[in-house]
């Protein structure tokens, strides 16, 4: 189990994450929307690999809850680190309480980006799996909210002469890449979706990111409220820069899908240096020039 933050650095506070979550369950069927599109979309990419899953395991509880039946999927078992959720067993992401190669499928659904050892939080998914397991998730990625960042962030500036940090940095389509390789799964495959939805205006969005539980859950956030005259002008300044023609104000979700193996013998591997029968310049039609040494 890993249990070492990477490079000893805690952005989240885990407690408010869970407290969040929490708070935002008796809300949470209205504004749940990214969840339900986010499980939708793994569940249509379940539909084009052809096998059983016997046992599978579902990280986060905040989507309606998925028949995955048609995907071979027999068994599904659930875990959160909100008890307000219901999930089967209330775990921390961070600290999996499941024993090596227990599953066939874990799929997680915009769950996993307030870990803060989000490479250990991998490796722990990869050694929850069988050989030849799977493990299909959905995560927020660097573009999202940006609108909101820029607009807290300008007149926090404006007013105090500096910035506290108000949105979680999520990692972009590159970071994960790397961090599905280093976490030693197979074959992964990583590609993103940006998805833009609009708001009468910013404090909407906010409230809209509250009843998600969503809310602001850095461990440097500011501890105090800001006053009434912050929000009143981040709310002009959103509209003035991202108002669409209607008026109302667009905030951007940029969603990247991983997928990623547990390693199996049976699995393609890549070619050996050296190995290939065909020539690339033969196949160009153009003259083959070493390089000088």
């Amino acid at each position: 189990m890993i249990t070492t933050m990477t490079n000893d650095i805690i952005v989240f506070d885990r407690d408010i994450v869970r407290q969040n979550r929490n708070r935002s369950m008796a809300k949470l069927k209205d504004h749940n929307f990214l969840f339900d599109w986010s499980i939708n979309q793994i569940k249509k990419r379940l539909s084009d690999i052809k096998r059983e899953f016997p046992l599978a395991l579902q990280i986060g509880c905040r989507h309606d809850m998925p028949d995955l039946s048609s995907n071979g999927v027999k068994k599904v078992i659930t875990t959160d680190i909100a008890e307000q959720l219901n999930p089967d067993i209330q775990a921390d992401e961070e600290f999996f309480p499941f024993a090596s190669k227990s599953f066939d499928l874990i799929y997680s659904a915009l769950n996993l980006h307030t870990t803060n050892d989000l490479p250990g939080t991998l490796i722990q998914i990869k050694s929850a799996l069988k050989a030849d397991g799977l493990f299909i998730a959905t995560i927020l990625g660097g573009e999202t909210l940006y609108e909101l960042r820029d607009s807290m962030n300008q007149i926090e500036l404006n007013l105090t002469g500096g910035i506290h940090p108000h949105i979680a940095p999520f990692a972009d389509m590159p970071q994960m890449g790397n961090l599905m390789q280093r976490s030693g799964f197979a074959l992964p495959v990583i590609d993103s979706e940006k998805i833009t939805v609009t708001y009468d205006n910013a404090l909407k969005l906010m409230q809209d990111l509250r009843f998600m539980g969503e809310g602001n859950a850095l461990k440097d956030r500011k501890k105090k409220f800001s006053n009434y005259n912050y929000f009143g002008q981040v709310i002009q300044d959103y509209a003035q820069k991202y108002s669409e023609p209607d008026g109302r104000i667009r905030a951007t979700f940029e969603i990247i899908f991983l997928l990623g193996w547990s390693p199996h013998e049976s699995q393609q591997k890549p070619l050996k240096p050296g190995s290939a029968k065909n020539r690339l310049s033969d196949a160009l039609k153009t003259s083959e020039e070493k390089l000088p040494c």
